[in-house]
């Protein structure tokens, strides 16, 4: 089993890194360049920037920023918003990118999912799920959830979309719980554990994560390769070495990072 991987997420709008609660309320965190070299000199194993308003406002990704961090970052990263063509996904790899993730495109046109796969290779499409549980006990997919006033709700069960996004092609699969988004009482396992038992490639946990025992959890329980948290991490309430010292004495399987020196030390 690969080591399991801790993932700050960058949620950016108009160049800065904002974050909010359950999509809304978004307040201003600092400059993206700063915030990812931050992280990567804490030990996180790669990073993700989520443009929260390139699909709700129907543009692509602005390529100035990935450009920024790809100047200064020698860790992966991930780029999501607005990627809707292969073109697009071009220059956001070109742009220095490792990976580039798709949702809203993927639910309204599926086959691009199979286009990027063929052109990159499965290892650079990620496919990024939000996920509400409905009244009717299932879960089921939001598109457009970079703008509340505009998210749409396709009526597709969430874990019929994961089988089917592997079936065409997609590499990875960040599932987004939004019922726990913002509000740090933990991952949704039981959806974590359901989608685990139907996703055959890397599976990554995001929204919820409120202590470093939440990410044992999704590790432990859930099963899940990488798990992805915003908040505590923009806010300092956790630390990273300090959680992969953490969930190293739980048992499982981290990589120190190059300049976590508590952890090597601790090792």
């Amino acid at each position: 089993m690969p080591a399991r991987r801790v993932i700050p997420c960058l949620d950016v709008r108009d160049g800065r890194v904002v974050k909010g609660v359950r999509f809304r309320d978004h307040v201003d965190m600092g400059d993206i360049v700063d915030l990812a070299l931050r992280y990567r000199d804490a030990g996180a194993d790669e990073l993700v920037f989520y443009d929260i308003g390139a699909s709700p406002q129907q543009r692509t990704v602005d390529v100035a920023w990935v450009e920024r961090v790809s100047a200064r970052l020698d860790i992966p990263f991930c780029v999501a918003g607005g990627i809707r063509d292969v073109a697009t996904a071009r220059t956001v790899l070109h742009a220095g990118a490792d990976k580039i993730s798709i949702n809203t495109p993927a639910l309204e046109r599926p086959a691009l999912i199979g286009e990027l796969a063929a052109e990159f290779g499965v290892q650079c499409v990620v496919i990024g799920v939000d996920s509400i549980l409905e009244a009717d006990g299932e879960w089921r997919v939001r598109s457009h959830t970079g703008d509340p006033d505009r998210m749409q709700a396709p009526k597709k069960r969430t874990l019929d979309w994961i089988v089917e996004a592997q079936a065409l092609g997609a590499g990875e699969i960040v599932l987004n719980c939004m019922d726990n988004d913002g509000v740090r009482r933990g991952y949704d396992i039981a959806q974590l554990r359901a989608a685990r038992a139907s996703c055959q490639v890397p599976l990554v946990a995001s929204g919820g994560a409120g202590a470093m025992a939440h990410f044992a959890e999704a590790f432990g329980t859930a099963d899940v390769d990488g798990a992805l948290a915003a908040s505590v991490f923009h806010s300092g309430q956790i630390e990273i070495a300090d959680l992969k010292r953490f969930l190293h004495d739980a048992g499982i399987e981290v990589r120190p990072g190059p300049s976590a020196s508590q952890i090597v030390a601790a090792w």
